[in-house]
């Protein structure tokens, strides 16, 4: 199994999906789960597909976002230089020297960002350069050469270069974009493994999570879930300057189980569920409380009259970056409990979850 996790992660690492622009990453999707039931499509460009189990009711939702973060071309200078704008949670420090790819009408177009070189500077090098101040070279000696030969123009949308590659531990994989094709993966594995379930199971990649949750709402909206498992790229929180008694988010640990956000608080007679089905099938997991960062489902959770909902997590290192890592074995982790709460969850299990 993990060979076939491995390639997927592959292929949606480096398809390119930045907020709004998650065409690549949906046609993964698209067609992997083409031969699992009926494909549906919101106005956003969130994608589902329904799984029909033993039962129509409960509906389970299996959500992940499509988007990674990115950027947006805003002009491009006399000389062929592009000027950009950030699309989702960047940090200027992981930017200098870095690569890209834009994708326009013409086809993709490399580039590097670039910035005034240290030792041309007139102040202090320690200060981090504000992203206003970067741009992206892309061998274009003119604005015109940039727009009619390259196709670069305003608006065209800009992802991070980062090739998928294994680490000499072989259970750690480095690529762009873990945040979120590893939950991407478990949707689309999940749909393809599961057989006997007592329920209605819709699979799904929402868009612009990045930027708001923007997809999340329309989605759910769209499917109407009775209950709602979100699957997520999570930051790690194992590396050198961060407190090792309060690590939660460690690789190797096992599935993240998210307790609390800033977004949601999770339903906690389902935390709880989920908590003990890990335990009963002996599925490593850790529990993450946060007090920042939040996931599709604060948008779900909020959906309707409400979605009880819980979020599983892949914890991944430098994520919002070019460069994030993950243990294979968590997600091997995430797969399996996501699996055993949609084969456990029927309409009395639902109700139990439920206030009254």
């Amino acid at each position: 199994m993990n060979e076939t996790s491995i390639e997927l992660l592959k292929s949606l690492t480096q398809a390119d999906g930045i907020p709004g622009y998650e065409t690549e990453v949906r046609e993964i999707f698209r067609d992997a789960v083409s031969d699992v039931g009926p494909i549906g499509t919101d106005r956003l460009g969130s994608i589902f597909c329904e799984r029909a189990g033993n039962a129509e009711q409960p509906r389970i939702l299996l959500d992940s976002h499509l988007d990674e973060i990115g950027f947006v071309v805003q002009s491009v200078t006399d000389n062929g230089f592009v000027k950009f704008l950030p699309l989702g949670g960047w940090w200027a420090h992981t930017l200098l020297a870095q690569r890209v790819t834009i994708t326009t009408k013409l086809g993709k177009v490399p580039g590097v960002v670039g910035s005034t070189p240290p030792h041309l500077l007139s102040g202090s090098r320690d200060k981090v350069l504000d992203m206003k101040d970067l741009f992206i070279d892309i061998g274009a000696e003119s604005e015109e050469q940039a727009a009619e030969a390259f196709g670069v123009l305003p608006g065209c949308p800009i992802a991070p270069y980062g090739p998928f590659m294994p680490l000499k531990n072989d259970k750690l994989f480095s690529a762009k974009a873990f945040d979120n094709r590893v939950g991407v993966a478990i949707v689309i594995e999940a749909l393809l493994r599961l057989d006997e379930h007592p329920n209605t199971v819709i699979g799904a990649g929402s868009v612009q999570e990045e930027v708001g949750l923007r997809g999340a709402r329309t989605m759910a909206a769209s499917v109407e879930p009775d209950l709602a498992i979100v699957l997520e790229g999570p930051p790690a929180d194992d590396t050198p300057g961060l407190s090792v008694g309060a690590t939660q988010g460690k690789l190797g640990g096992g599935v993240q189980i998210r307790i609390i956000d800033s977004s949601m608080i999770v339903n906690p007679k389902l935390a709880d569920f989920a908590i003990e089905t890990a335990k009963r099938h002996e599925i490593p997991y850790q529990l993450g409380v946060r007090q920042s960062g939040g996931t599709d489902g604060g948008a779900i959770h909020q959906s309707g009259r409400g979605v009880p909902s819980v979020v599983l997590g892949v914890p991944s290192r430098y994520i919002h970056s070019h460069v994030s890592i993950i243990n294979i074995d968590d997600y091997t982790a995430a797969l399996d409990l996501t699996m055993h709460l949609v084969r456990e969850i029927d309409a009395s299990a639902l109700e139990g979850f439920l206030f009254g």
